[in-house]
């Protein structure tokens, strides 16, 4: 029998919905291991800490000694679910898949044991899938079903084209929990209709039908919006530590408790002291959180330099001590600061560039303190040893 604070922390913390709260608890308490399902599209390579807080309820169950099962979604990936948005997903290549996945299983195992998880690709059963299996599987729903959905549902109203393809989406989800038998799947609240899915065809296949956690929505760093990469308000795992703490560090006032109670495990009871004491002390604990935050993914020394770092160049407008340095070999008396930012790959692209001349986002500081906005033109006159270039808020180059 698990114990009521346990229980409470599974069941309440960081979990928005549990459909049946009631049948899980009695499944949690059974003694049988149980079968976590959590499936992720590799549509795009990146996992943030919107995922996160999904993938910390996993780890909770995972070390109670239940069985994590992470689906490769191969096969819905390259067909595209919009999970709310008004456009679809464009569909990608396998090869674009299989890369992705890559990436994303990397950082997905920065917080779920990798030694405790069995990992599976749809492509191991839909591979052998037949036109006449996909059409039993159509047979089991209505159109009428599938446009209750919210999403579907708005778009049929506002007279914009839906897909066939998008119905069978949650129709391939849903099987994933037959084939690999789910006990529990998880996933946002976005996700609710595709996990429902799941449990009734699991039902029309004669098996018990699994619970769904319903994860909260974390709001991205504009502290408005879902987290999302779309909308450029997301903190990745493939962060640098220093621009961890400094994206968290960005976030709105409002979002501090929020961020604590879905990606951290300070006691609620804390929690609940601090939110009296934001008004007064939320510098203060915004800095507790992302030390907290960049420590938990990298490690306590990295979050206490990442922690100095923001001290000294945010909060006293320095400059870091540890940077990337350029050696200008070519010292004539004009240097072309655009060609130097890609050549040291503190850049990435020509369209990026262009994006932070135009913000007015590129600074030269010179060896005596003073600073030059470099504007949209690229050309810098006199660039000696020592200029730092600054590029956007976190971002510097040395000229040596």
């Amino acid at each position: 029998m698990i114990d009521d604070i346990t229980l409470s922390t599974i069941t309440k913390r960081g979990v928005k919905e549990i459909i049946s709260e009631t049948e899980f608890v009695e499944l949690l308490n059974s003694g049988k291991k149980l079968r976590l399902k959590m499936g992720f599209d590799p549509s795009r390579p990146d996992i943030h800490l919107g995922h996160v807080v999904g993938l910390r309820k996993l780890k909770q169950l995972q070390d109670l000694g239940h069985q994590v099962i992470l689906i490769v979604g191969d096969w819905t990936a390259q067909i595209g679910d919009p999970s709310g948005q008004s456009i679809t997903r464009p569909m990608l290549t396998h090869d674009q898949v299989k890369i992705n996945a890559e990436s994303y299983l990397k950082q997905f195992f920065r917080v779920v044991d990798k030694e405790k998880t069995e990992v599976v690709w749809q492509s191991e059963w839909f591979g052998d899938f037949r036109l006449s299996d996909v059409i039993t599987l159509t047979s089991k729903f209505t159109v009428a079903q599938f446009l209750e959905r919210d999403d579907f549902a708005h778009r049929f109203k506002e007279h914009k084209p839906i897909a066939i393809t998008e119905f069978l989406y949650p129709l391939l989800q849903a099987y994933d929990s037959v084939a690999i038998e789910s006990d529990v799947e998880f996933g946002g609240t976005d996700q609710m209709f595709n996990l429902l899915v799941g449990r009734t065809l699991q039902q029309l296949n004669g098996m018990k039908p699994q619970q769904c956690f319903l994860m909260p929505i974390l709001v991205g760093t504009d502290g408005v919006n879902k987290m999302s990469k779309s909308l450029d308000n997301y903190i990745s795992l493939d962060e640098t530590p220093d621009d961890m703490y400094g994206k968290i560090m960005s976030l709105p006032d409002d979002c501090i408790t929020n961020y604590f109670e879905l990606l951290t495990d300070v006691p609620l009871t804390e929690l609940k002291i601090m939110e009296s004491a934001l008004l007064d002390n939320a510098m203060d604990y915004k800095k507790l959180l992302a030390h907290t935050i960049t420590m938990d993914f990298f490690n306590k020394q990295i979050a206490n330099d990442s922690q100095n770092n923001f001290e000294n160049v945010i909060q006293n407008k320095g400059i870091p001590t540890n940077i990337p340095i350029y050696n200008l070999v070519d010292n004539t008396d004009n240097a072309d600061i655009g060609n130097i930012l890609l050549a040291s790959n503190i850049v990435a692209s020509n369209s990026e560039l262009k994006r932070l001349l135009k913000q007015n986002a590129v600074q030269i500081i010179n060896p005596d303190g003073s600073t030059e906005d470099i504007g949209t033109t690229t050309i810098a006159t006199n660039l000696t040893s020592g200029t730092v270039i600054k590029i956007g808020k976190r971002r510097y180059l040395k000229i040596v």
